[in-house]
């Protein structure tokens, strides 16, 4: 019997083991691995799911689109951007680059091996055949490319419906979200349009430069370290704020082709550029794949195609006005993609919100309907910031017709957010998932090697201590440790200790830096990826380079300039603000760290330096 089941254990640890090495760079698919080996509920099975046909599916998806877009009509705001000059007075982009052999082998790379049902043969099968399939890809891209045509026959998207939560009712179709999966050589022809459109933005900074969505180097991490360095430093100032997040129905969907073609001629793109951009949006369509049958085809009269390369490219610049609508009143902005953060930062603990507030809310409201975008007022969130025996009084106003009204706490980019930016709601949710997540892995640890069991607690706990940490700087004792008890847990755990065991050698065998260095580390990072043109713009502009009024020995040492007691006063708030606490940290690295230029480098020598401060100077 023993002999059975030291097989069977072993036959589990092998089969585990492959599977999580199967997945170990998806973390998609290893969080799936992981539910199935922990007899986890997951997705429910549609195939054997009699209530909905794949038609049905189909019929819903196209029509809720189709009914947002008729209850948004043109109005007369539409019709006069259509109609206004659309000659660019700067740089234009009017066609595209012919591309090499050598382009057909980075971009064949550079995406996932993922195959549509559509696709003729498998795409891992093009990628191991170079000398057969190359050539006539590179031709098939640069006839694309030059003729301003984007082939017909990829244009179809195979859609899966996808239960948005497991806790939602399986039987309510809207509950589901489609998950696109599009011809893989479609996707080809768009990486190598997207890295030309992608250049041509970055140089005529054509993009709004507060918009983080699917930017290299920027990320809903920079978006809310930005946001909550701009909040804290109002609050030391002695004044308040208000943060509102907007909600938009199904805002890719309704991106309106027009407009779109007016405000892409706006930033200079023409020619056969604008003539292929236009022949990649139109005659798309649709098929619900359910159960091995696929639905009729619906056609896509608007929106940017889902799981499109391109789309989150072409959504950032139809959104590119609003941003700038926004601050013409005086308020700050932030976006990622379609989520839209508008902030007011007031003086003193006024009882009402001022006229502007007012104003502006009026004209996005109408620059969103212009632009045929549906906005949701009785979802938008509203968050006041100050002295909690000081709050707004006075109502705040409307938008749409809906009274706004403020909440206690936020979710911002997935980040919750009270009244202080305690982030003491953020640190309970997170230790929360995190020690779930950990009994799931003591479950699979029998069965588990370390080097698995360290990728498996990799990715489903210590990565959620890391995911926006750099906005835990200055956080008070308690809640430090709080975090500090998970990664103790996840460290016993994958190194067998326990809890009668110190955790300094734990963590030190690990080679993890504890929670406080973690966080300090991803600062450092930021802020040498700001410095250096990593990051950006608006992490840069917080940041200057001590310049001596007398040429000292110092003055080439890449020292920052920390910000004097006129500039921020209070000692709570100095410690968070990234544009206190980033300079402070920098300033202590040592002088040949601060003197690297590359990011390898400095990361290196970076944690090398925190981890002799976390465990003293002998330390590896």
């Amino acid at each position: 019997m023993k002999t059975y089941e030291m097989a069977v254990k072993a036959a589990k640890k092998s089969y585990f083991s492959a599977s999580i090495a199967s997945a170990s760079s998806r973390p998609a698919q290893l969080f799936s691995i992981i539910r199935s080996l922990t007899s986890l509920e997951g997705q429910p099975n549609l195939n054997n799911n009699s209530t909905h046909s794949c038609e049905a599916f189909a019929s819903f998806f196209a029509e809720k689109v189709l009914l947002l877009r008729h209850d948004l009509p043109a109005n007369l705001d539409t019709i006069k951007e259509l109609e206004a000059s659309r000659l660019s007075s700067g740089p234009v982009l009017d066609h595209f680059d012919r591309i090499s052999p050598a382009d057909v082998d980075r971009l064949l790379q550079a995406g996932k091996p993922t195959t549509c049902p559509l696709d003729p043969c498998p795409s891992w099968l093009i990628r191991a055949c170079p000398d057969e399939v190359w050539a006539p890809l590179g031709d098939i891209i640069n006839l694309s490319l030059g003729t301003g045509i984007f082939p017909g026959e990829l244009k179809a998207a195979v859609v899966r419906p996808l239960l948005k939560k497991t806790s939602l009712d399986p039987l309510d179709l809207s509950n589901y979200r489609p998950v696109s999966n599009l011809p893989f050589l479609g996707k080809v022809i768009e990486r190598a349009v997207a890295e030309q459109l992608g250049r041509f933005l970055d140089e005529t900074s054509a993009l709004d430069p507060f918009q983080s969505g699917f930017r290299a180097g920027h990320g809903t991490e920079t978006a809310l370290v930005a946001l909550t360095d701009d909040l804290r430093r109002q609050l030391d100032r002695g004044g308040s704020g208000l943060l509102i997040l907007l909600d938009l129905s199904a805002a890719f969907d309704m991106v309106d082709h027009e407009l779109l073609d007016h405000r892409l001629a706006d930033v200079g793109i023409q020619g056969t550029v604008l003539q292929w951009l236009r022949s990649f949006l139109s005659g798309r369509g649709q098929r619900v794949a359910l159960g091995g049958e696929l639905s009729s085809r619906h056609s896509l009269v608007c929106g940017v195609p889902q799981g499109a390369i391109l789309s989150p490219m072409l959504f950032n610049i139809f959104m590119c006005p609003l941003a700038q609508l926004v601050r013409s009143f005086g308020l700050g902005c932030h976006q990622y993609a379609d989520d839209t953060q508008l902030y007011l930062l007031m003086d003193g603990h006024p009882d009402s919100a001022p006229d502007t507030l007012t104003r502006c809310l009026e004209a996005v409201a109408g620059w969103l309907r212009g632009s045929r975008l549906k906005l949701n007022p009785s979802k938008t969130e509203v968050l006041w910031l100050g002295r909690s025996d000081m709050g707004l009084r006075g109502q705040l106003p409307s938008l749409a017709g809906v009274q706004l009204v403020p909440t206690s706490s936020v979710k911002s980019l997935g980040v919750i957010f009270d009244t202080s930016l305690s982030m003491e709601a953020q640190i309970t949710a997170i230790t929360k998932a995190a020690f779930f997540h950990l009994r799931q892995a003591k479950q699979l640890a029998p069965y588990l090697s370390r080097p698995d069991l360290a990728t498996v607690i990799h990715a489903t706990v210590t990565s959620r201590l890391d995911d926006c940490n750099s906005l835990y700087v200055g956080l008070p004792l308690r809640l430090t440790q709080k975090l500090q008890r998970v990664q103790n847990a996840a460290a016993r755990l994958i190194m067998g200790s326990s809890l009668r065991d110190h955790i300094h050698p734990v963590l030190y065998q690990l080679h993890w830096l504890p929670v406080e260095y973690r966080i300090r580390f991803k600062v450092l990072v930021l802020t040498f990826k700001a410095l250096y043109g990593l990051g950006p713009s608006y992490l840069r502009n917080r940041l200057s380079w001590y310049v001596p009024q007398r040429n000292l020995r110092s003055a080439n040492k890449n020292i920052l300039k920390i910000p004097g007691h006129k500039e921020v006063r209070l000692a709570s708030t100095r410690a968070r603000a990234f544009s206190v606490a980033a300079p402070i940290w920098w300033n202590t690295l040592s002088q040949e760290t601060r003197a690297l230029q590359d990011l390898t480098s400095f990361r290196r020598a970076c944690k090398t330096e925190l981890f002799h401060q976390a465990f003293g100077q002998g330390a590896a």
